[in-house]
């Protein structure tokens, strides 16, 4: 589907400057006090990885096995380094929204889509993140258990 395309190349034209804009706002943000003490060249790639993740899953039928094993590992991984879930949940949050902001800031929607293109790619996004939350849960609970 060409709308999908569309959205890919428009993520992967401006991942780099939505992780900036996502570094920005978790530096500051309340609820993601461990990320304020990270270095900037060790949190904008992790940005741009999950835009990454999300552009080989938006043109792709819905595939839960690819995200599970990313944000699993991903959760364990951050429990290890010493965030909270909840942090990582805020942060995940905030790289969506960074992402919903620049659509809207570039007029991507009214330019380029009809309603239903819209609706299934909104969809597409919001079933990413839901999945990529709830698995890098999962993986940070695991990982915690294991500490305790």
């Amino acid at each position: 589907m060409e709308h999908r395309r569309e959205l890919v190349e428009f993520v992967q034209n401006n991942a780099e400057s939505m992780a900036a804009r996502w570094l920005d706002i978790v530096r500051r943000h309340s609820a993601t006090p461990t990320y304020h003490n990270w270095e900037e060249q060790d949190l904008i790639p992790r940005a741009v990885e999950v835009y990454r993740h999300l552009c080989d899953s938006i043109p792709k039928p819905t595939m839960k096995k690819p995200i599970a094993e990313t944000y699993l590992a991903l959760g364990r991984h951050r429990c290890r380094e010493g965030f909270d879930a909840s942090e990582v949940v805020q942060a995940l949050i905030v790289t969506r929204r960074v992402l919903w902001f620049k659509v809207q800031k570039e007029h991507f929607i009214e330019k380029k889509l009809d309603f239903d293109s819209t609706v299934d790619l909104y969809n597409r996004v919001l079933l990413f993140f839901d999945r990529a939350i709830y698995y890098m849960s999962k993986g940070y609970e695991e990982a915690a258990r294991e500490k305790s």
